[in-house]
């Protein structure tokens, strides 16, 4: 989203996108081979064991081998955005400054497609590094509308998403997000506001509200990502593109009498919007 070449100056853009201007010219520090390793592992271990704090995943390590301490698995974990799900459920960190919406979903019935949108953000760990991937789904059908990759966590690469979503899927009445400071952020949840769609957030410890999503995830490493070990983001951007097009056309769903989210979307898309 940050262009160095466009007439705004860096300072304005950073401010835009609410991004730290030192951010701008921070340089990566390698992160170490042991280190990737342990972070693939953890990853698998809190997606298998949700519940695990840095404690519980130390012993987990430990027991294959590794010797790590809890200090080191936190500050690991930290890095990669994730926590126990009592704790902290989602990826994304709160920002105190910014206005929590309340929880729309409880008790509502959904059953068409566009009635409900959710976006939420994992960690995918590759051969030689890490990204983060941010997906949208419509919550009735599952259709994955929009998703993008990025290397850091801010908000930009989810609002790419939204925008793209919304350009070809039209509106939702909802949109459901957890707490998290990029969906929270000023830039995100105008364009929800510009768009009159009402805002949806998780309760702090409420995994289950965004669980179809949690789904997701599980399905993506677990078919795609940690079979494949991608080696750089274009090469996960052109494998993702290939999973989420088999997982939106082909891959049928139990939970949705063994038809496939593409079809469920538009057999229950509104009239008027198939018109449109």
């Amino acid at each position: 989203m940050i262009d160095r070449d466009h007439q705004l100056p860096l300072s304005r853009q950073s401010q835009i996108l609410e991004l730290s201007r030192s951010s701008l010219y921070y340089e990566a520090v390698q992160v170490s081979e042991r280190d990737l390793e342990l972070m693939r592992l953890i990853d698998e271990i809190h997606l298998k064991h949700p519940y695990m704090g840095s404690r519980s995943i130390r012993d987990q390590l430990q027991d294959m081998g590794h010797k790590v301490g809890r200090q080191h698995v936190g500050t690991l974990m930290r890095k990669m955005g994730i926590a126990a799900l009592y704790k902290k459920p989602n990826l994304s960190k709160p920002n105190p400054k910014h206005k929590v919406y309340p929880y729309l979903l409880r008790g509502l019935e959904i059953t068409r497609a566009n009635h409900v949108w959710a976006a939420d953000i994992t960690y995918l760990p590759m051969a030689r590094g890490f990204c983060y991937l941010v997906a949208i789904m419509d919550w009735a059908s599952r259709k994955i509308l929009a998703w993008r990759l990025s290397n850091t966590l801010d908000a930009s690469f989810c609002i790419e998403a939204l925008e793209e979503a919304l350009s070809k899927y039209g509106t939702p009445d909802i949109f459901n997000t957890d707490q998290g400071s990029q969906f929270t952020s000023d830039a995100f949840i105008g364009i929800l506001e510009s768009h009159d769609i009402d805002i949806s957030m998780d309760g702090k410890g409420r995994w289950m509200d965004n669980v179809f999503i949690e789904r997701l995830w599980r399905s993506v490493k677990y078919e795609d990502v940690y079979l494949k070990a991608y080696s750089s983001i274009a090469e996960a951007r052109h494998g993702l593109r290939e999973y989420f097009e088999f997982y939106n056309r082909r891959r049928r769903h139990q939970s949705l009498d063994r038809r496939t989210p593409h079809d469920v979307y538009c057999n229950t898309l509104p009239q008027m919007q198939v018109a449109a």
